[in-house]
């Protein structure tokens, strides 16, 4: 047999080179390409074919009948809507975040949760000692919780010991980066290390009916870090967003084979932990008292969840020959400049001299093209230091034809926006009315221009 050829393996992307090069072909990252060694050679897998020599797979039709997985509610109800109403057995999750957002606090409440109500939870952390575990659990006043913790970063060690009684109804790995598997040569980290250990671990979920929760560390373009299949290895992956300096954090599901995606958990950040936030429009709208020029509300939807967030414009005149600037938080600044290109194009205002600052209130991101009136209103407001009513929402997008555009679920943001107590809603024309607010049709931005500086 053939000697095994080394190959170089991106850490970024996970491509594969057969020659060590400065950046990646794929990805275009530097200095990421770490060699391997094959663990089959080309020749050896040319020389045998796959066809026979298996066992037979039992075929079923799509007409079967299916029963709905079982779940096991976590005690915490944002946590629980995030991933689809309750953990599914056998299921593996994967949770990413940045660094000290509050990952490791919200699962070692979740499964206090779950241990506190009879199921068995183990927790295994690689990134830090048992007593550090128990310190937090203490300071979160879980102390009392019965989940058994370990500090292991062999999936071997940790799979025999899983394997040896009942397997838990939860086990989580804190982090699957600093997971070691002794069939790959690699230290831990690299990507055929985390691609092998989240294989075994997906594999023990499958086989013994625990569900596994697999921390993973982020880039610092927010994607996880690792090979891109560790994504499609799992069942869910979620996304623990927001900002350090902000309250608030966002638990929001991007992929969920047991469930929707796009649905999120609001939590706010406290000293006993992570609380839940049942009403996410109260945490991102500021008090609503006097009018103030340069503020929009915008009802945005996640998945099925409607949550009213305040979108803020500043706009500065500059003296002749100075360069200006434009600035968004919050929002895509390739958004700003385009509803910019259209107010200029389309309405005739200038804002060539001026520099443009643009905030989405509390830390929120948007990424909903419906906020396009509500950016658009904000920034006429400032430009004509003319308030939009504070009882008003805004929504629809806006074409490059200056069109305003009708948005999905337009009924249930409005709804939501009825129950908060506003009373009028900027909406683009043929939109359905809900009871309890009054509607202004918008055809195009010009009409919105003319309705906030009363010309």
């Amino acid at each position: 047999m053939a000697k095994p050829k080394s190959r170089y393996v991106c850490q970024a992307c996970g491509s594969v080179s057969s020659r060590w090069q400065g950046q990646c072909g794929d990805c275009s990252e530097w200095n990421t390409l770490v060699q391997e060694g094959a663990a089959v050679s080309s020749i050896f897998a040319a020389k045998h074919n796959l066809q026979g020599g298996g066992r037979s797979i039992a075929l079923v039709g799509l007409d079967s009948p299916a029963a709905l997985p079982e779940r096991l509610p976590s005690g915490i109800a944002e946590f629980d809507r995030a991933i689809g109403g309750g953990i599914v057995r056998g299921s593996a999750m994967l949770v990413g975040g940045d660094p000290g957002i509050g990952k490791s606090t919200l699962l070692l409440q979740v499964g206090a949760h779950l241990a506190s109500a009879g199921h068995p939870v183990v927790y295994v952390s690689g990134e830090e000692s048992a007593e550090q575990v128990r310190l937090r659990a203490v300071r979160l006043g879980l102390g009392q919780a019965p989940v058994q913790l370990a500090a292991a970063t062999s999936v071997r060690d940790i799979l025999t010991t899983m394997g040896e009684g009942e397997p838990p109804a939860l086990l989580v790995i804190d982090s699957i980066q600093t997971m070691h598997s002794d069939l790959i040569e690699g230290a831990p980290g690299t990507v055929s290390q985390v691609r092998a250990s989240a294989q075994e671990l997906v594999r023990f979920a499958k086989e013994r009916g625990s569900a596994v929760v697999l921390v993973g560390h982020v880039t610092k373009d927010g994607s996880i870090a690792g090979p891109r299949v560790l994504e499609h290895m799992v069942d869910t992956v979620l996304s623990f967003e927001g900002e350090r300096s902000h309250q608030y954090r966002i638990l929001r599901a991007m992929k969920n084979r047991f469930g929707g995606t796009d649905e999120i958990g609001v939590f706010a950040m406290e000293g006993a932990g992570l609380s839940e936030v049942p009403n996410p429009s109260a945490l991102f709208l500021t008090q609503r008292g006097e009018a103030v020029s340069g503020t929009a509300v915008f009802p945005a939807l996640e998945g099925s969840r409607p949550v009213l967030v305040e979108i803020q414009a500043l706009v500065v005149r500059l003296a002749s020959g100075a360069t200006p600037r434009r600035a968004a938080v919050g929002w895509d600044a390739g958004r700003l400049a385009m509803v910019l290109a259209v107010l200029e194009a389309r309405c005739g205002l200038s804002f060539a001299t001026a520099e443009v600052y643009l905030n989405v209130a509390g830390g929120y991101r948007l990424t909903d093209p419906g906020a396009d009136l509500a950016v658009a209103a904000a920034l006429v407001s400032a430009l004509s230091e003319r308030p939009v009513p504070g009882d008003c929402v805004v929504l629809g997008e806006v074409a490059l034809s200056g069109e305003v555009r009708p948005v999905a679920h337009a009924g249930l943001r409005l709804k939501e926006a009825a129950k908060l107590g506003f009373e009028t809603a900027w909406v683009p024309a043929g939109v359905k009315g809900v009871e309890g607010i009054a509607l202004a049709e918008f055809g195009n931005l010009r009409r919105l221009v003319e309705q906030i500086m009363g010309r």
